[in-house]
Protein backbone atom coordinates (compact mmCIF):
# COMPACT_ATOMS: atom_id res chain seq x y z
CA UNK A 1 0.00 0.00 0.00
CA UNK A 2 2.19 3.26 -0.94
CA UNK A 3 1.14 6.16 -3.11
CA UNK A 4 -0.23 4.89 -5.94
CA UNK A 5 -2.91 3.79 -4.10
CA UNK A 6 -3.08 5.84 -1.08
CA UNK A 7 -1.63 9.05 -1.44
CA UNK A 8 1.47 10.53 0.83
CA UNK A 9 0.59 13.15 2.31
CA UNK A 10 4.01 15.14 2.37
CA UNK A 11 3.99 19.07 0.65
CA UNK A 12 5.76 17.25 -2.22
CA UNK A 13 2.43 14.47 -2.78
CA UNK A 14 -0.27 17.74 -2.93
CA UNK A 15 -0.16 18.83 -6.52
CA UNK A 16 -0.76 15.30 -7.75
CA UNK A 17 -3.50 14.84 -5.07
CA UNK A 18 -5.14 18.15 -6.17
CA UNK A 19 -5.15 16.67 -9.81
CA UNK A 20 -8.01 14.71 -8.91
CA UNK A 21 -11.65 15.13 -8.06
CA UNK A 22 -11.98 17.04 -5.09
CA UNK A 23 -14.03 14.34 -3.37
CA UNK A 24 -12.01 11.40 -4.31
CA UNK A 25 -9.18 13.13 -3.28
CA UNK A 26 -10.31 13.81 0.03
CA UNK A 27 -11.48 10.03 0.33
CA UNK A 28 -8.15 8.93 -0.86
CA UNK A 29 -6.54 11.27 2.18
CA UNK A 30 -9.12 10.06 4.40
CA UNK A 31 -8.50 5.86 3.58
CA UNK A 32 -4.14 7.20 3.91
CA UNK A 33 -4.45 8.70 7.32
CA UNK A 34 -6.59 5.50 8.37
CA UNK A 35 -4.08 3.01 7.14
CA UNK A 36 -1.56 5.51 8.75
CA UNK A 37 0.72 6.37 5.85
CA UNK A 38 2.59 9.75 6.43
CA UNK A 39 1.54 9.52 10.21
CA UNK A 40 4.32 9.57 13.24
CA UNK A 41 3.54 6.87 15.80
CA UNK A 42 3.98 9.77 18.76
CA UNK A 43 2.83 13.05 18.17
CA UNK A 44 5.50 15.38 18.61
CA UNK A 45 5.44 17.61 22.12
CA UNK A 46 4.20 21.36 21.98
CA UNK A 47 5.60 23.82 23.55
CA UNK A 48 3.81 24.45 27.35
CA UNK A 49 3.25 28.54 26.19
CA UNK A 50 0.77 27.08 23.18
CA UNK A 51 -1.83 25.23 26.00
CA UNK A 52 -4.82 26.19 26.60
CA UNK A 53 -7.28 25.36 29.20
CA UNK A 54 -11.02 26.06 28.43
CA UNK A 55 -14.39 24.44 29.51
CA UNK A 56 -12.48 22.14 31.65
CA UNK A 57 -10.29 20.56 29.41
CA UNK A 58 -6.56 21.12 28.47
CA UNK A 59 -5.65 21.65 25.09
CA UNK A 60 -1.68 21.07 23.97
CA UNK A 61 -2.26 23.64 21.16
CA UNK A 62 -4.96 26.06 20.30
CA UNK A 63 -5.48 24.77 16.71
CA UNK A 64 -8.00 22.14 16.28
CA UNK A 65 -9.42 20.49 12.86
CA UNK A 66 -12.83 21.45 12.36
CA UNK A 67 -15.92 19.05 11.65
CA UNK A 68 -16.48 17.60 8.18
CA UNK A 69 -13.29 16.59 7.34
CA UNK A 70 -13.76 13.34 9.26
CA UNK A 71 -17.52 12.87 9.34
CA UNK A 72 -17.23 9.39 10.27
CA UNK A 73 -14.42 9.29 12.96
CA UNK A 74 -12.37 7.18 11.17
CA UNK A 75 -9.07 9.03 11.25
CA UNK A 76 -9.04 11.03 14.93
CA UNK A 77 -6.35 9.60 16.21
CA UNK A 78 -4.32 10.23 13.32
CA UNK A 79 -5.20 13.13 12.83
CA UNK A 80 -3.87 13.84 16.78
CA UNK A 81 -1.15 12.68 16.05
CA UNK A 82 -0.37 14.95 13.06
CA UNK A 83 -0.15 17.63 15.68
CA UNK A 84 -3.47 19.16 16.10
CA UNK A 85 -4.69 20.01 19.89
CA UNK A 86 -8.04 18.38 19.25
CA UNK A 87 -10.22 17.34 16.56
CA UNK A 88 -14.03 17.68 15.95
CA UNK A 89 -15.49 14.51 14.13
CA UNK A 90 -18.60 14.82 12.03
CA UNK A 91 -21.09 15.99 11.63
CA UNK A 92 -23.03 12.83 12.55
CA UNK A 93 -26.75 11.78 11.90
CA UNK A 94 -29.17 9.98 13.91
CA UNK A 95 -29.56 7.86 10.52
CA UNK A 96 -26.98 6.90 7.65
CA UNK A 97 -27.50 9.52 4.41
CA UNK A 98 -25.64 9.69 1.10
CA UNK A 99 -25.83 13.17 0.92
CA UNK A 100 -26.58 15.49 -1.97
CA UNK A 101 -25.81 14.61 -5.87
CA UNK A 102 -22.64 14.82 -7.12
CA UNK A 103 -20.24 17.15 -7.61
CA UNK A 104 -20.47 18.59 -4.81
CA UNK A 105 -16.98 19.73 -3.51
CA UNK A 106 -15.11 22.16 -5.52
CA UNK A 107 -11.86 23.84 -4.51
CA UNK A 108 -11.40 27.67 -5.87
CA UNK A 109 -7.72 27.61 -6.06
CA UNK A 110 -7.47 31.02 -7.02
CA UNK A 111 -9.22 32.33 -3.89
CA UNK A 112 -7.89 29.85 -1.42
CA UNK A 113 -11.15 28.48 -0.60
CA UNK A 114 -13.64 25.42 -0.76
CA UNK A 115 -17.44 25.40 -1.54
CA UNK A 116 -19.38 22.23 -0.33
CA UNK A 117 -23.11 21.10 -0.84
CA UNK A 118 -22.24 18.08 0.96
CA UNK A 119 -25.28 17.35 2.61
CA UNK A 120 -24.16 15.66 6.02
CA UNK A 121 -22.84 12.38 3.93
CA UNK A 122 -22.17 10.29 6.83
CA UNK A 123 -22.39 6.26 8.35
CA UNK A 124 -24.93 7.55 10.56
CA UNK A 125 -24.70 7.68 14.81
CA UNK A 126 -24.32 4.16 15.72
CA UNK A 127 -21.21 3.18 13.69
CA UNK A 128 -19.72 6.65 14.71
CA UNK A 129 -20.37 5.80 18.20
CA UNK A 130 -18.99 2.30 17.61
CA UNK A 131 -15.28 4.11 16.39
CA UNK A 132 -15.36 6.49 19.12
CA UNK A 133 -16.05 4.07 21.84
CA UNK A 134 -13.37 1.73 20.66
CA UNK A 135 -11.11 4.61 20.22
CA UNK A 136 -11.52 4.94 24.65
CA UNK A 137 -11.59 1.27 24.97
CA UNK A 138 -10.13 0.22 27.84
CA UNK A 139 -9.48 3.76 29.75
CA UNK A 140 -11.67 5.00 32.71
CA UNK A 141 -13.13 7.67 31.51
CA UNK A 142 -13.02 8.62 28.05
CA UNK A 143 -11.67 11.75 27.90
CA UNK A 144 -8.78 12.70 26.25
CA UNK A 145 -6.25 10.15 26.43
CA UNK A 146 -7.89 7.56 23.26
CA UNK A 147 -6.66 10.34 20.81
CA UNK A 148 -3.95 12.28 23.24
CA UNK A 149 -5.90 15.71 22.83
CA UNK A 150 -9.72 16.71 23.54
CA UNK A 151 -12.13 15.25 21.00
CA UNK A 152 -15.57 16.86 19.90
CA UNK A 153 -18.46 14.91 18.38
CA UNK A 154 -20.72 17.60 15.83
CA UNK A 155 -24.31 16.17 15.39
CA UNK A 156 -26.63 16.86 13.29
CA UNK A 157 -30.43 16.12 11.87
CA UNK A 158 -31.06 14.33 8.64
CA UNK A 159 -32.08 15.83 5.56
CA UNK A 160 -35.75 13.81 5.95
CA UNK A 161 -37.82 12.97 8.77
CA UNK A 162 -35.85 14.86 11.04
CA UNK A 163 -37.23 16.06 14.79
CA UNK A 164 -34.83 18.36 16.09
CA UNK A 165 -36.20 18.57 20.17
CA UNK A 166 -36.18 14.45 19.76
CA UNK A 167 -32.88 14.20 17.79
CA UNK A 168 -30.41 15.92 19.43
CA UNK A 169 -31.04 14.69 22.40
CA UNK A 170 -31.02 11.77 21.42
CA UNK A 171 -27.67 11.94 19.24
CA UNK A 172 -26.12 13.50 22.73
CA UNK A 173 -26.78 10.36 24.53
CA UNK A 174 -25.23 8.03 22.06
CA UNK A 175 -21.95 10.70 22.16
CA UNK A 176 -21.80 11.87 25.88
CA UNK A 177 -19.85 8.48 27.12
CA UNK A 178 -17.04 9.16 24.30
CA UNK A 179 -16.97 12.91 23.64
CA UNK A 180 -14.90 16.01 25.40
CA UNK A 181 -17.48 18.06 23.92
CA UNK A 182 -20.06 18.14 22.12
CA UNK A 183 -21.33 20.42 19.17
CA UNK A 184 -24.95 21.17 17.80
CA UNK A 185 -24.45 21.74 14.19
CA UNK A 186 -27.45 24.22 13.64
CA UNK A 187 -25.67 26.44 10.78
CA UNK A 188 -25.04 24.50 7.65
CA UNK A 189 -26.43 25.58 4.87
CA UNK A 190 -27.02 22.57 3.11
CA UNK A 191 -29.88 21.20 4.82
CA UNK A 192 -33.08 22.64 4.51
CA UNK A 193 -34.44 24.33 7.49
CA UNK A 194 -31.21 23.80 10.08
CA UNK A 195 -30.44 27.34 10.31
CA UNK A 196 -33.94 28.25 11.42
CA UNK A 197 -32.52 26.34 14.90
CA UNK A 198 -30.28 29.14 15.70
CA UNK A 199 -33.05 31.22 16.26
CA UNK A 200 -33.55 32.18 20.19
CA UNK A 201 -36.51 30.90 20.19
CA UNK A 202 -35.92 27.44 18.48
CA UNK A 203 -32.54 27.72 20.30
CA UNK A 204 -33.90 27.55 23.72
CA UNK A 205 -36.25 25.24 22.94
CA UNK A 206 -33.85 22.84 21.83
CA UNK A 207 -31.55 23.27 24.91
CA UNK A 208 -34.38 22.88 27.16
CA UNK A 209 -35.07 20.04 25.65
CA UNK A 210 -32.04 18.17 26.43
CA UNK A 211 -31.39 20.03 29.67
CA UNK A 212 -34.98 17.61 29.75
CA UNK A 213 -32.97 14.28 29.17
CA UNK A 214 -30.11 14.82 30.43
CA UNK A 215 -28.95 16.42 33.88
CA UNK A 216 -25.46 16.16 33.11
CA UNK A 217 -22.87 15.83 29.45
CA UNK A 218 -19.58 17.19 28.16
CA UNK A 219 -19.92 21.00 27.59
CA UNK A 220 -22.38 21.59 24.64
CA UNK A 221 -21.48 24.17 22.00
CA UNK A 222 -23.32 25.52 19.29
CA UNK A 223 -21.94 26.67 15.72
CA UNK A 224 -23.33 29.58 14.14
CA UNK A 225 -23.44 30.95 10.70
CA UNK A 226 -21.41 34.10 9.37
CA UNK A 227 -24.72 34.95 7.77
CA UNK A 228 -26.41 35.79 10.94
CA UNK A 229 -27.22 39.54 11.10
CA UNK A 230 -25.31 41.65 13.49
CA UNK A 231 -29.33 42.28 14.88
CA UNK A 232 -29.54 38.19 15.47
CA UNK A 233 -26.38 38.39 17.63
CA UNK A 234 -27.17 39.25 20.33
CA UNK A 235 -30.00 37.15 21.16
CA UNK A 236 -28.73 33.77 20.11
CA UNK A 237 -26.14 34.40 22.48
CA UNK A 238 -28.16 34.79 25.38
CA UNK A 239 -30.00 32.05 24.12
CA UNK A 240 -27.37 29.98 24.22
CA UNK A 241 -25.77 30.85 27.74
CA UNK A 242 -29.47 30.73 29.36
CA UNK A 243 -29.87 27.33 27.85
CA UNK A 244 -26.64 26.16 29.57
CA UNK A 245 -24.71 25.98 26.29
CA UNK A 246 -20.64 26.07 27.15
CA UNK A 247 -19.39 27.77 23.81
CA UNK A 248 -19.99 28.95 20.53
CA UNK A 249 -18.22 27.74 17.16
CA UNK A 250 -17.72 31.28 14.92
CA UNK A 251 -18.01 30.50 12.39
CA UNK A 252 -19.43 28.07 9.93
CA UNK A 253 -19.36 28.42 5.53
CA UNK A 254 -21.39 31.12 4.28
CA UNK A 255 -24.08 31.29 1.90
CA UNK A 256 -22.52 34.53 0.26
CA UNK A 257 -20.02 35.33 -2.44
CA UNK A 258 -17.57 38.17 -1.48
CA UNK A 259 -16.57 40.59 -4.11
CA UNK A 260 -13.28 39.57 -6.14
CA UNK A 261 -13.75 35.96 -6.01
CA UNK A 262 -11.84 35.15 -9.35
CA UNK A 263 -12.45 30.72 -9.46
CA UNK A 264 -14.85 29.57 -12.18
CA UNK A 265 -16.51 27.35 -9.45
CA UNK A 266 -17.15 30.85 -7.16
CA UNK A 267 -21.34 30.91 -8.50
CA UNK A 268 -21.90 27.20 -7.56
CA UNK A 269 -24.11 26.76 -4.60
CA UNK A 270 -23.25 25.89 -1.19
CA UNK A 271 -21.18 26.92 1.77
CA UNK A 272 -17.91 29.28 1.40
CA UNK A 273 -14.95 28.26 3.44
CA UNK A 274 -11.59 29.57 3.59
CA UNK A 275 -9.75 32.81 2.84
CA UNK A 276 -13.02 35.20 1.71
CA UNK A 277 -14.44 33.85 5.07
CA UNK A 278 -11.84 35.48 6.95
CA UNK A 279 -13.29 38.84 7.82
CA UNK A 280 -16.94 38.59 8.15
CA UNK A 281 -16.16 35.42 10.50
CA UNK A 282 -13.70 37.90 12.45
CA UNK A 283 -16.38 40.63 12.50
CA UNK A 284 -18.94 37.96 14.01
CA UNK A 285 -16.06 36.82 16.74
CA UNK A 286 -15.64 41.00 17.97
CA UNK A 287 -19.02 40.72 18.28
CA UNK A 288 -20.03 37.38 19.96
CA UNK A 289 -16.90 37.73 22.23
CA UNK A 290 -18.52 41.30 23.27
CA UNK A 291 -21.77 39.71 23.64
CA UNK A 292 -21.02 36.31 25.87
CA UNK A 293 -19.04 38.79 28.32
CA UNK A 294 -16.53 35.78 29.26
CA UNK A 295 -19.60 33.49 29.86
CA UNK A 296 -19.24 31.37 27.18
CA UNK A 297 -15.90 29.48 25.33
CA UNK A 298 -15.14 30.60 22.27
CA UNK A 299 -13.74 29.09 18.93
CA UNK A 300 -12.76 30.51 15.98
CA UNK A 301 -12.91 29.22 12.31
CA UNK A 302 -13.25 30.41 8.73
CA UNK A 303 -9.90 31.95 6.94
CA UNK A 304 -7.56 30.68 9.33
CA UNK A 305 -4.04 30.17 7.73
CA UNK A 306 -1.40 31.57 9.48
CA UNK A 307 0.13 32.64 12.98
CA UNK A 308 -0.91 35.91 13.09
CA UNK A 309 -4.72 34.60 12.07
CA UNK A 310 -4.60 33.10 15.07
CA UNK A 311 -3.40 35.76 17.16
CA UNK A 312 -6.01 38.28 15.52
CA UNK A 313 -8.45 36.05 16.93
CA UNK A 314 -7.21 34.71 20.37
CA UNK A 315 -6.76 38.66 21.12
CA UNK A 316 -9.94 39.18 19.67
CA UNK A 317 -11.97 36.57 22.63
CA UNK A 318 -10.83 33.21 21.22
CA UNK A 319 -9.56 30.51 23.39
CA UNK A 320 -9.36 27.69 20.54
CA UNK A 321 -9.00 28.24 16.54
CA UNK A 322 -10.35 25.51 13.63
CA UNK A 323 -8.75 25.11 10.62
CA UNK A 324 -9.89 22.94 7.51
CA UNK A 325 -9.35 24.70 4.10
CA UNK A 326 -5.94 25.78 4.93
CA UNK A 327 -5.11 22.29 5.64
CA UNK A 328 -6.81 20.87 2.38
CA UNK A 329 -4.25 23.59 0.73
CA UNK A 330 -1.00 22.92 2.70
CA UNK A 331 -1.58 19.66 4.32
CA UNK A 332 0.00 18.40 7.44
CA UNK A 333 2.73 20.61 7.11
CA UNK A 334 1.00 23.44 7.83
CA UNK A 335 0.44 22.53 11.87
CA UNK A 336 4.61 22.83 12.21
CA UNK A 337 4.04 26.14 10.36
CA UNK A 338 1.26 27.68 12.46
CA UNK A 339 2.61 26.50 16.10
CA UNK A 340 6.16 28.43 14.84
CA UNK A 341 4.64 31.73 13.76
CA UNK A 342 2.07 31.97 16.77
CA UNK A 343 5.54 30.83 19.46
CA UNK A 344 7.08 33.99 17.62
CA UNK A 345 4.40 36.15 17.51
CA UNK A 346 4.18 35.66 20.93
CA UNK A 347 7.80 35.96 22.35
CA UNK A 348 7.74 39.54 19.86
CA UNK A 349 5.18 40.80 22.16
CA UNK A 350 6.65 39.40 25.30
CA UNK A 351 3.66 37.05 25.88
CA UNK A 352 4.82 34.09 28.03
CA UNK A 353 1.17 32.17 27.37
CA UNK A 354 -2.08 32.52 25.05
CA UNK A 355 -3.68 33.80 28.07
CA UNK A 356 -1.82 36.60 28.09
CA UNK A 357 -3.25 37.93 25.18
CA UNK A 358 -6.53 36.46 25.34
CA UNK A 359 -9.54 39.14 24.73
CA UNK A 360 -6.66 42.18 24.86
CA UNK A 361 -7.76 43.58 21.74
CA UNK A 362 -11.17 44.80 23.30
Amino acid sequence: MKSDIFPDLTSSALPLIRRLDPEQAHHLVIEALAAGLSVPWKRERDDPALATRTMGLRFPNPIGMAAGFDKNARVVRSLARLGFGFVEAGTVTPRPQAGNPKPRLFRLDEDRAIINRMGFNNDGIDRFAVRLARLNRGLPSGRESGAGVPVGANIGINKEGADPERDYPELVARVRPYADYIVLNLSSPNTPGLRQLQNAQRLRGLLEAIRARHSEHPPLLIKLAPDLTDEDIPETVRAAIDGGASGLIVTNTTITRPAGLRSPYASETGGLSGRPLRARSSEILRNVAVESGGQLSLIACGGIESGADILERIRNGADLVQIYTSFVFEGPAILRRLKTELLSLLRQQGAETLADIRGTAR
